[in-house]
C-alpha cells in the first residue's frame, strides 16, 4: 500500500506553558500543504520492522519516527505476532525543516496500518496513537486547516485557506526541535501571540487580518541567519505572509498572485537548493491508487 504525506506550515505556533505532565503546551494553527513523502508499506513474514529507503539521511532503525509510529500502532492495538512490516520511505519534504516530514511519514504508516490490518480505528483514535509518537502526527492524520493544542492532540478544524499560493524555502542548516523548545525554556521573556484576534481571522475568512495576526514564538529564540533576506526576497514579490515553521529553518511566504509566487520561487532558487512553490491542500495521508 502507498500513501502519500503532506508537510504542514505553521501559521501560528505559540508555546503556552508547561501540563502537568511535564511537556509543552502548544497553541498551534496548522495548515497541510501539496508537498509529498510517498510512504509505502506492506506486510511480509515474521514480527521486524524494516525501514528501506535510498535516502541515506534517513534512518533506518527505532530512532525514525515512521518505525515509532508502526510500534506505537502495534501497542495499542495488542498485536504481537504476524506484525512484520516493510515500510519504504521516499522523502520529498525537507528534513529537519519545520514542516513535519518525520511526521507526515509517521501519520502515514499509521494510516496505512490501520487499513492492513483492518483495525478500522476511528480518526480521534489514530491522533491519540500519533501523539505517543511526536506533536505533529496527530494533524498530519488529520490534515487540512485547524488549530491543534495540548500536546497537538487536541484539534478543532477551521475554514480551509483558500486561493493562495505558498512558497517554502528552506536555508542550508538543520534545527534541532529538542533544541528549540529548550531556548524557549531558558529565555527570559517570550512574546506570546494574538491567539484570539488569529482565530477571529480564520473563521471570519479575514485573509488580510490573518496574515497580520500570524505569528511563530520560535522566531525570538532560533537563529536563522538566512531570514531576514528570504523574508525580504518574498516580500519583494508581494507575499502577503512571511513565517518561519515550526521550529524551523524553514520560512514560508503567501501569496494571493501565482504568477509572483512563481516569480519568487524562480528567484531564491538562484540561491537556495531547498525550494517549493506549492499550495495549501485538504489532505495529508491519501491512499495512492
Amino acid at each position: 500500500m502507498i500513501v502519500k504525506a503532506a508537510a504542514k506550515i505553521n501559521l501560528m505556533l505559540d508555546v503556552t506553558g508547561i501540563l502537568p505532565n511535564g511537556y509543552h503546551s502548544l497553541f498551534m494553527i496548522m495548515q497541510s500543504v501539496g508537498c509529498y513523502d510517498k510512504v509505502r508499506v506492506d506486510r511480509i513474514d515474521g514480527n521486524d520492522i524494516i525501514i528501506v529507503t535510498d535516502d541515506e539521511r534517513v534512518p533506518k532503525d527505532k530512532s525514525n519516527i515512521a518505525y515509532k509510529a508502526a510500534e506505537a500502532f502495534f501497542e495499542y492495538n495488542g498485536i504481537k505476532e504476524k506484525r512484520g512490516v516493510e515500510i519504504e520511505i521516499e522523502k520529498n519534504i525537507p528534513m529537519a525543516a519545520g514542516l513535519a516530514g518525520g511526521s507526515a511519514d509517521g501519520a502515514a504508516v499509521i494510516f496505512a496500518l490501520d487499513k492492513l490490518f483492518n483495525t478500522d480505528l476511528p480518526l480521534f483514535t489514530l491522533c491519540e496513537i500519533g501523539e505517543k509518537v511526536g506533536a505533529d502526527v496527530p494533524f498530519s492524520l488529520h490534515g487540512g486547516t485547524a488549530l491543534c493544542t495540548d500536546t497537538g492532540g487536541v484539534i478543532a478544524p477551521l475554514p480551509k485557506l483558500e486561493n493562495c499560493f505558498v512558497v517554502l524555502c528552506k536555508p542550508p542548516m538543520d534545527v534541532s526541535t529538542v533544541g528549540a523548545y529548550r531556548q524557549i525554556d531558558e529565555a527570559n521573556r517570550i512574546r506570546h501571540c494574538d491567539k484570539n484576534a488569529m482565530l477571529f481571522a480564520m473563521k471570519n475568512r479575514d485573509f488580510e487580518l490573518m496574515c497580520r495576526k500570524a505569528g511563530n514564538v520560535f522566531e525570538q529564540v532560533i537563529e536563522v541567519p538566512l531570514r531576514p533576506y528570504i523574508k525580504t526576497t518574498m516580500k519583494k514579490y508581494e507575499a502577503a505572509l512571511t513565517l518561519m515553521s515550526g521550529s524551523g529553518p524553514t520560512v514560508y511566504g503567501v501569496f494571493k498572485d501565482e504568477k509572483k509566487a512563481r516569480e519568487c520561487a524562480d528567484k531564491l532558487r538562484e540561491e537556495f537548493d531547498d525550494v517549493i512553490l506549492t499550495a495549501p491542500c485538504e489532505k495529508s495521508v491519501e491512499e495512492v491508487k
